[in-house]
């Protein structure tokens, strides 16, 4: 679907916010980027155009929902990032993070009740 950084702020609007109209999804997120109504639309045309986000009417009004839930967005993009970056691998990945980042404590309890997890499934 390739959706932008720009597009996904119009997205996260709508996943946090529910069905807008085109002023409400203009005041919640033109304000935070800098942007002016006609490229909030224009990102809402395009995201219209690529099937990410359907229009109804209601009550006389537009109102604009995504199609697409933040989950597959996300696993999407994950699963993008981690083909392009590391073949496809997660352990490479997650050596890679880990290796620039100090993991906590916490953090390191966490992936290895996870990896217990996963083993018990």
């Amino acid at each position: 679907m390739g959706i932008t950084e720009a597009e996904r702020q119009v997205m996260e609007a709508l996943w946090s916010g529910g069905p807008q109209t085109p002023d409400e999804l203009v005041k919640a997120v033109a304000p935070a980027q800098g942007w002016g109504e006609a490229t909030v639309k224009t990102l809402v045309n395009r995201l219209l155009k690529k099937g990410a986000i359907a229009s109804r009417k209601q009550d006389g009004r537009t109102l604009y929902a995504p199609l697409v839930a933040r989950d597959e967005y996300v696993t999407a993009e994950s699963q993008g990032l981690l083909d392009r970056l590391f073949g496809g691998e997660l352990a490479p990945m997650v050596a890679h993070f880990a290796r620039r980042q100090a993991l906590s404590d916490e953090e390191k309890a966490r992936l290895r009740r996870l990896l217990d997890e996963l083993d018990r499934e």
